[in-house]
């Protein structure tokens, strides 16, 4: 008995690998079939190329709005703790020059003020000395070489389009 339980078992086992194999390959027979004729429907939403093209042109606008960084130089106005007087200057030198930025950091137990972005040196002292005549800054203001940010010129761009 124990004899005829093996074949029959052996016997299962080859048919169900067999009924496997034969399923597989039909399976691969149909995939195949499908490739050489070479047609593929894709149906989708015609709002996503509209989306594409908008996702597209935001991506190369962003990047040329995107300030870049380079080597330049900055005034280092302030160095004190005291906050009220580095908030005065600060609001007077944003008020005063909209287009210049003022970088306010904490290094405890002093505040710094740094202004401008400038890529020469002539351009630095330039606002240099016309903060010292403003008097917006009592003390001395010293010009450092850092690493600016630098906007693209929009002139640029527009001129090569004429």
């Amino acid at each position: 008995m124990v004899f005829d339980n093996n074949i029959s078992m052996k016997k299962i086992i080859c048919i169900a690998l067999f009924g496997l194999a034969v399923n597989g390959a039909k399976a691969q027979k149909a995939t195949t079939d499908s490739a050489i004729a070479g047609k593929m429907l894709i149906i989708k939403d015609s709002r996503l190329d509209e989306l594409a093209k908008k996702e597209t042109a935001f991506n190369e606008l962003l990047a040329l709005s995107a300030a870049k960084s380079a080597k330049g130089y900055r005034l280092m106005l302030l160095n004190t703790n005291d906050r009220v007087l580095a908030m005065k200057v600060r609001t007077q030198l944003l008020q005063r020059y909209p287009d210049q930025k003022v970088y306010m950091s904490f290094q405890p137990p002093y505040i710094k003020l740094k202004f401008g972005n400038f890529l020469t040196r002539p351009d630095a002292d330039n606002y240099k000395k016309e903060i010292l005549k403003n008097k917006l800054v009592t003390g001395s203001i010293y010009i450092i070489p850092e690493t600016i940010e630098v906007k693209p010129e929009k002139n640029k761009d527009t001129s090569n389009s004429n």
